[in-house]
């Protein structure tokens, strides 16, 4: 039981994720292993870089996502995994 509402959690933060990053203005990509901030959307991303990109978050404001992305994965260049 426990690991089904682990699972359903991890499946609403998903979809809150994913709707803030539709109405985002900035992203912040994990693209051929290394962190990008970008204004293209996840379909403009993977046209550019190919199949081997993730998206790990979308904001409103480019301050906020390049300090997500140095927060958290250590800016960007960093290395990063899609995995």
């Amino acid at each position: 039981m426990r690991g089904w509402t682990c699972g359903l959690l991890a499946l609403a933060l998903w979809a809150g994720a994913a709707q803030t990053a539709l109405a985002a203005s900035y992203f912040v990509y994990c693209a051929n292993e290394r962190i990008e901030v970008e204004m293209r959307n996840l379909e403009q991303m993977r046209n550019a870089r190919g199949s081997n990109v993730c998206l790990f978050g979308g904001f409103d404001y480019l301050s906020d996502a390049q300090n997500f992305a140095r927060r958290n994965f250590g800016g960007e260049g960093a290395r990063c995994s899609c995995r």
